[in-house]
């Protein structure tokens, strides 16, 4: 079952209103309801929580294009592990938000 990753408006690689270039296609999950959301923002807006930041090897991160998981790890190689697209640099600005 492919996995979903839920947001404002997304499109099917997982970009949503905050975040819509090429390759703004990193869903990344939350620690307290285990879904991966286009961001942040998203997650706040459609759930009655805040985003809790995920372990690093938590599998935190999955591909909006093929819905590979990945560990930290392997999304700070800058491209997905399984279909080999990149995701955007600049979300290094955001990893205080998503990953402890």
């Amino acid at each position: 079952m492919t996995q979903v990753i839920y947001g404002l408006e997304t499109d099917d690689a997982g970009r949503c209103v905050h975040y819509h270039q090429e390759n703004d296609i990193a869903g990344l999950k939350c620690q307290q309801c285990q879904a991966y959301f286009a961001c942040y923002q998203c997650h706040d807006a459609l759930c009655d929580h805040k985003f809790v930041a995920c372990d690093k090897d938590d599998d935190p991160v999955m591909c909006g294009l093929c819905h590979t998981v990945m560990s930290f790890a392997a999304y700070q190689q800058g491209t997905c592990p399984n279909c080999r697209a990149a995701f955007n640099p600049k979300c290094e600005g955001h990893w205080g938000v998503y990953f402890k």
